[in-house]
């Protein structure tokens, strides 16, 4: 473990609003700090940060923690891994500690490297000639193949397994890095037999999985690795070690690896492709860190369709420039350079349009706007993508091309398009307000066996008096001697209390990111989003026996506040922050 100690000072050192800044612009908010969210899509921005209890909180997706937490989560590290980045950023020493799983981490690297190697040299052997064959009937040349360190898994359940006890590692280790299973007869044996192999690369050029193709029609054409505890296929982006020596900020956005590594060879050595079924805003976030413009490049077919939807729909929130590239009379990139050539993809690319000329062309295709009807369709659809999406600018622009195409009046679009814009705006606003009414009581999830409105009343009692004590730490001599941890209702909070009561009878404090070693980030969520919704309110000890007598179920004011429907209670929170006062339940005495 970390010592409590050394925490402190780190938190001491770290200024959350800063440490966050580097990842999303943040303004100004009075006492907090308000940004758009690093972990979802959105538009308006929901993500807070709170300086005063080091702690953020997210009240579009509910991701919330302290700035280890973010830290963890952006980078998909482990806790420890989280803890040295932080400290190598405040210039302190190096947690001293037996780091059991960053040295299982490190070893498993090193395995996915020597298998690397080791399918590298079997497509080169004899066993590979068919998969020499297929690599090169893909058009691909021995120094691309270097590049990717493209492969060949032997046909059989061992081989793999074999090379790598020979190279000393455990069991453990080799069913970590997900090369190898274990069968229901407890037989260890190879994941990738009989296939091209393809190694996945982090952008620090570590081998942290792979993928494997089969070399003919059988079924399934592709097996991927499992997510590891070094490969999180969400935040996992192929080609980016390479395309991140690029000179040129327009990165290439491609549905699968062999497109990917088509473009390099083709001299676009700026192609990528993400990990997984879909793009996940994870992955938004990382392209954005490297390109200025994106071109999406997906396959012609219903699912690339879709795909290139859901792109532009994560992109739109980034600040890079997004455009759409059609391949005519070619289902992917691969294939139009095959029969094309590099310059005439090279032409397309330069002429892609942009996010919006491809939705409103792709409006347009389900209309026929030579009669009045689908023209007023399609002017309908095309100023409902331009109040939601373009620019005030853009939206000039566009007003004005249709207006030359429709022959209706320019004036009279933007006329029509500022009323949408507005009616939009104010739909959203709303919608914001009744989200963050029902945030607080609609997420207690009650344990299986327990229901009704009491027990999800004294389930609310249990995070406010759990966040109270988070904030005020002085409070807890009025609780620890009436409260025990096993008369709460939420397993989280009876986990958070008892470490809490812990902490202060060994005479240490208890602030949010000191906890946060022992908390799961599903933990950690609801403990900040309790902090954040009680930001402006001092809570007081009238307010502690309440919460405790609403627990116990002793006084009659706590029975009665417990019967509040959930949407009561939610407007009862709103209106106490609101106010900016202590919490108090009505009832009498």
């Amino acid at each position: 473990m970390i010592s409590h100690v050394y925490l402190q000072e780190l938190i001491a050192r770290t200024n959350i609003e800063e440490l966050i800044g580097t990842y999303t612009p943040l303004k100004r908010a009075g006492r907090t700090y308000k940004g758009l969210c690093p972990f979802h899509s959105e538009k308006t921005p929901s993500f807070v940060v709170y300086p005063d209890s080091q702690s953020f909180y997210c009240f579009g997706c509910g991701v919330g923690g302290d700035a280890i937490t973010f830290v963890k989560k952006i980078n998909n590290l482990d806790y420890v891994e989280s803890v040295k980045m932080l400290a190598s950023r405040a210039g302190m020493k190096l947690p001293e500690e037996d780091d059991a799983q960053g040295t299982l981490r490190s070893r498993v690297l090193a395995l996915n490297r020597d298998v690397a190697r080791f399918y590298f040299a079997c497509m080169n052997g004899e066993v590979g000639i068919a998969a020499r064959k297929y690599w090169r009937g893909r058009g691909l040349s021995d120094a691309t193949i270097r590049r990717f360190g493209l492969g060949y898994a032997p046909d059989s359940f061992g081989e793999s397994l074999s090379y790598l006890k020979k190279k000393g590692y455990t069991q453990e280790e080799m069913l970590a890095s997900g090369i190898v299973k274990k069968s229901e007869k407890g037989n260890l044996y190879d994941v990738f037999r009989n296939r091209v192999m393809i190694p996945i690369f982090d952008v620090r050029g570590n081998v942290i999985a792979f993928g494997g193709r089969n070399l003919g029609d059988e079924k399934p054409k592709y097996i991927n690795s499992p997510e590891t505890l070094i490969y999180k296929k969400s935040h996992t982006i192929f080609g980016l070690n390479i395309a991140k020596k690029s000179t040129s900020r327009r990165y290439i956005l491609c549905e699968g690896y062999l497109d990917v590594i088509s473009l390099h060879q083709a001299g676009f050595d700026t192609a990528v492709a993400a990990c997984g079924t879909a793009l996940t805003p994870e992955q938004v976030r990382i392209i954005s860190d490297y390109a200025d413009e994106v071109v999406l490049c997906y396959d012609g077919d219903e699912a690339g369709q879709k795909a290139t939807a859901r792109a532009m729909e994560l992109f739109s929130n980034s600040t890079v420039k997004v455009t759409v590239l059609t391949l005519p009379a070619a289902k992917d990139p691969d294939e139009f350079i095959k029969r094309r050539g590099a310059d005439a993809f090279r032409h397309l690319l330069d002429g892609a349009g942009n996010a919006l000329e491809y939705k409103m062309a792709k409006v347009k295709e389900q209309y026929d706007i030579t009669v009045p009807d689908g023209l007023l369709n399609y002017l309908k659809d095309c100023i409902e993508i331009l109040a939601q999406q373009a620019t005030p600018t853009e939206q000039d622009v566009y007003a004005g091309r249709l207006a030359q195409e429709t022959g209706v009046e320019k004036q009279r679009i933007l006329q029509q398009l500022e009323t949408v814009a507005k009616n939009y705006s104010k739909r959203r606003q709303r919608q914001i307000q009744q989200d963050l009414l029902k945030e607080g009581i609609n997420s207690i999830r009650l344990p299986l066996g327990v229901s009704g409105n009491q027990a999800l009343g004294a389930a609310n009692a249990e995070q406010q008096l759990i966040g109270a004590l988070l904030k005020q730490p002085e409070l807890l001599e009025q609780v620890k001697g009436n409260l025990r941890p096993e008369e709460l209702i939420l397993p989280e909070m009876r986990q958070t209390y008892s470490l809490i009561l812990q902490r202060n009878k060994e005479q240490l404090s208890f602030e949010l990111a000191t906890l946060s070693g022992e908390l799961s980030d599903e933990v950690m969520a609801q403990l900040s989003r309790v902090l954040a919704q009680n930001y402006e309110i001092q809570f007081t000890p009238g307010d502690i026996q309440l919460y405790l007598s609403r627990i116990q179920g002793a006084k009659h004011q706590s029975k009665e506040a417990a019967k509040m429907e959930p949407d009561q209670l939610a407007a009862y929170l709103q209106k106490l922050k609101q106010q900016k006062k202590p919490t108090d339940f009505s009832g009498d005495e």
